[in-house]
C-alpha cells in the first residue's frame, strides 16, 4: 500500500509540474512571442557600411508608475527582457486586445507636441524620452508593457527611465546587430530648421538652439559623442522645457493635464519658475539633443555626426525618413 501511496503521490506531483510548465510556457509565449510584422531591411552598401555587434536586452523586468504629461493620468510601464530581433515595441496591456506597437519609423503617427507612435486608433505618445534612454544606454530588444496611452512623464527627463535601466541590468545575446556607418553626407532643410547627418567613426551629436524672443534661452549649443556614459552624464538628466505664454493655451484648452513644476523647467516673465533653478546652464540645448536622440532611435543605429539647428519632433522624424530612405535599398 504503501507504494503504491507513493506512486500516486508522484504522480500527482509529475501532472502539477506539467502544469505549471505549460502555464510558463503561455506566459512566455504572451509576453515574447509578439505579433508584430515589420519590413526586414536591406542597405545600400555604397552609401552605407555595415558594422556588427551583439544585440542587447535586459537582465530582468523592472516597473514604474508615473503621471501622463498630457492626459493626466497615473500610468504604469514595465520594460521586460526580449528575444534577438524583436527591437523595441510598446504594448497596451490595457486594451483587451493588448496591441504591440514597434518603435519604427512607418508606425509615427504624428507629432503633436511629442512623438506618437500607432496601428489604427492604438496608439501611444511621449515616447521619445523612454526611446533616448534606451537607445542612450544601447539596449536593443525590449518589450514595453504600458498600462495607458502615454509613457509618464516623470521629472520631464530619461533619468527615472535610465535608473530602470540599470536596476533591470544589460545583457548581449548571441545574435548580431548591424550598425550602419554613413558614407555621404544627408540634408534636410525647411526655413530656418536644418539637419545634416555627415560620415564619422562615432556617433556625434551637435545642436544649435536660438530663441530670439526668450533671453533666458537666447541661443544655446552643444556636441557630444552618444556613448552611454555620455548620454548618463550629459543628457539624461535634461529636463522638458516650456514659455508660459506659450504653454498657457493648451493649459486652458486641457491639453495639458499633468503639467507641473516637478515635470518640466517653465520660463514665465523672463525667468525660470522651478525654485532649484536649472541643472545645467544650458539645460534647454540638452533637452533638444535628448529628444534628437529618441526620435533617431525609431531608425537602426548608426555611426554619423548629426547637426541640427532648431529642430523639433515633426523635423527630426521627416529627416528620419529621409536618412532611412537614402540609406536602404527599396523592395519591389
Amino acid at each position: 500500500m504503501q507504494g503504491d501511496s507513493n506512486s500516486a503521490a508522484d504522480d500527482a506531483e509529475e501532472t502539477q509540474l506539467l502544469r505549471l510548465f505549460v502555464s510558463i510556457h503561455k506566459h512566455h509565449q504572451k509576453r515574447f512571442l509578439l505579433p508584430v510584422e515589420c519590413e526586414p531591411l536591406t542597405f545600400n552598401l555604397e552609401r552605407v557600411e555595415l558594422i556588427q555587434t551583439k544585440q542587447t536586452t535586459f537582465q530582468r523586468s523592472v516597473s514604474a508608475q508615473g503621471i501622463g504629461l498630457f492626459s493626466g493620468e497615473e500610468i504604469s510601464i514595465r520594460l521586460v527582457p526580449a528575444k534577438s530581433g524583436t527591437g523595441i515595441v510598446f504594448q497596451r496591456v490595457d486594451l483587451p486586445h493588448r496591441p504591440c506597437l514597434p518603435a519604427r519609423l512607418e508606425y509615427v503617427q504624428g507629432t503633436p507636441r511629442c512623438t506618437l507612435l500607432g496601428r489604427g486608433e492604438d496608439t501611444v505618445q511621449t515616447v521619445e524620452h523612454l526611446l533616448a534612454a534606451l537607445r542612450g544606454c544601447h539596449i536593443d530588444n525590449a518589450l514595453i508593457e504600458i498600462s495607458g496611452g502615454e509613457v509618464p512623464i516623470f521629472d520631464g527627463s530619461s533619468k527615472v527611465f535610465v535608473d530602470l535601466i540599470e536596476q533591470a541590468g544589460r545583457c548581449e545575446q548571441q545574435e548580431l546587430k548591424e550598425i550602419l556607418r554613413l558614407k555621404k553626407p544627408i540634408f534636410w532643410s525647411e526655413g530656418s530648421i536644418q539637419l545634416i547627418a555627415l560620415p564619422s567613426s562615432e556617433c556625434r551629436l551637435s545642436y544649435t538652439l536660438h530663441y530670439p524672443h526668450c533671453e533666458v534661452i537666447g541661443t544655446q549649443f552643444y556636441s557630444l559623442p552618444l556613448t552611454s556614459e555620455s548620454f548618463k552624464k550629459e543628457i539624461a538628466s535634461c529636463r522638458t522645457f516650456s514659455i508660459y505664454e506659450e504653454i498657457v493655451p493648451m493649459i486652458e484648452k486641457g491639453l495639458v493635464k499633468g503639467g507641473s513644476l516637478d515635470r518640466s523647467v517653465l520660463i514665465k516673465a523672463g525667468a525660470i519658475a522651478n525654485p532649484e533653478g536649472l541643472r545645467y546652464p544650458d539645460e534647454m540645448v540638452r533637452h533638444k539633443i535628448l529628444d534628437l536622440i529618441g526620435d533617431l532611435s525609431l531608425i537602426p543605429p548608426f555611426q554619423a555626426h548629426v547637426i541640427a539647428i532648431c529642430s523639433g519632433h515633426t523635423s527630426n522624424n521627416a529627416f528620419a525618413k529621409q536618412f532611412l530612405n537614402y540609406v536602404k535599398v527599396e523592395t519591389l
